[in-house]
Order: C-alpha cells, then sequence, then structure tokens
C-alpha cells in the first residue's frame, strides 16, 4: 500500500488524513524500524506493508464506530501501539491509554509519544487482568487486536468498559470464537451489537471486527486472576 493507496482507502472509510499527521506516521514507521533491529516489535518492517497491516489495518474501527463522538479509549495488549496509537494520531480528540506487559515495548511507545509530540496519552506497564481490577468502568472504547480467544479478551476488557460503551475485537474469521463466546457474554452482560466483515485492500485478506456493548456493570469477580482465566474460560 504506498501513500496515495493509503490516502484513498482511508477516504473510503471516513477518514480525511492531514499533512501533519501523514507527517507522524512516517516518523513512527522510521521509530519502528529502528528499534525494531534491537528488540521484537513486529514481523512487518516493509514500508507498504506497515501502512497496509498495521496504521490501514488500526483504522478500521470507523467501519464500526465514530471516534469523534466518543473521550476515552483503551488499547489491550497494544504491543508496537496498534492500533491505540494510530487511533491517537488520527483521533487527537480521545484520551488514549496503551496497556502492555511488555516493559520493552511500553518504553519504545513512550519514545514514539514524545517524538510525535501526542498529548492525552499514555502507555503502562501492566498484565490485563491486574490493570482492569484498578481501572473499572473508565473507557468509552476498548480495543484489542491481541491473538487470545474472544472469550479470554472478553474477560480482560468488558470489566474497563463504561455502562453502554463499546469493545472492539480486531479478529480474522472468527465464527466459531463468537460461538464459544456466547457464555462469557452473558456473565459479563455484554452484547454483540454488529459483525463487521471485509477484505484488507490490496492482499485481500479476511478482516473481522466485533462491536460489543457493554450493558450493565461487570460482577467485581471479573476479571479473574491470569491463571484461572488459562484454566477455566468464561
Amino acid at each position: 500500500m504506498n501513500l496515495n493507496n493509503f490516502i484513498s482507502e482511508l477516504k473510503k472509510i471516513n477518514i480525511e488524513i492531514k499533512d501533519i499527521q501523514l507527517e507522524q506516521l512516517n516518523k513512527y514507521y522510521e521509530l519502528l524500524v529502528e528499534y525494531n533491529k534491537v528488540m521484537n516489535l513486529t514481523g512487518i518492517t516493509e514500508k507498504e506493508q506497515v501502512y497496509l497491516k498495521h496504521f490501514y489495518d488500526s483504522l478500521t474501527l470507523t467501519k464500526v464506530i465514530d471516534p469523534t463522538k466518543e473521550e476515552t479509549l483503551c488499547d489491550v495488549g497494544t504491543g508496537a501501539g496498534f492500533p491505540g496509537l494510530v487511533i491517537k494520531i488520527l483521533f487527537p480528540n480521545l484520551k488514549v491509554t496503551l496497556v502492555d506487559s511488555l516493559n520493552k515495548r511500553i518504553e519504545f511507545l513512550k519514545t514514539v509519544i514524545r517524538e510525535l509530540n501526542l498529548k492525552d496519552i499514555e502507555a503502562i506497564h501492566a498484565r490485563a487482568e491486574e490493570f482492569a481490577q484498578t481501572n473499572r468502568e473508565k473507557y468509552d472504547i476498548v480495543t484489542s487486536r491481541a491473538v487470545a480467544p474472544l472469550n479470554i479478551l472478553l474477560e480482560y476488557n468488558i470489566p474497563l468498559l463504561k455502562e453502554n460503551k463499546y469493545f472492539i475485537a480486531y479478529k480474522g474469521i472468527i465464527s466459531q470464537e463468537i460461538i464459544n463466546s456466547e457464555h462469557a457474554l452473558k456473565e459479563l452482560n455484554a452484547k454483540v451489537e454488529k459483525v463487521e466483515e471485509f477484505l484488507l485492500p490490496i492482499e485481500q485478506s479476511n478482516r473481522t471486527l466485533l462491536l460489543i456493548k457493554k450493558e450493565k456493570k461487570t460482577n467485581k469477580k471479573y476479571p479473574r486472576k491470569n491463571a484461572d482465566i488459562k484454566k477455566k474460560p468464561l
């Protein structure tokens, strides 16, 4: 995905990107490649692939929600900042929290935040289930592009949401995972509001965005300890 493709495809999902945002993304890319030489941030480093599989992919949330109408976002298991940091660059109105369990990644993200001069964004080193216990009912949007099964992601992320707000799960083909998550959704007082299936431009790989609404407060026993979640998922 070259730059013209990137700009054009963003327009199709109702995003008009500004020059300063293009500059910030380019600087982000340069830092990603530089730091990736000494730590494992991503297996994708070729520029056109990063713009397609990381930057564009992160911004597809506009297919299911309007980020300009929300105030706070938490990206759980953010890794190298996808999707949370990319979303922050394009939607500076959001107050963003990036959470990851690996401190090296958090230090990288802090460098990017500083170099791009971003405001109202923090990167926090914490395990997802521990962070959720101390930041309950706090966010309008929670995102996760993590590889964990949906029923596990739900237990990590739903407690972070305010009532009547949304968790967005970035996935590939997911029909079986949704079926396997019916009990978790019921237990956590959440429901699938929208399933948006589409093909990533150019390479045509399968993508699914799940928009999940939290209908009522989450029981305080969730999330459980990580060992319990892994041993007996909801």
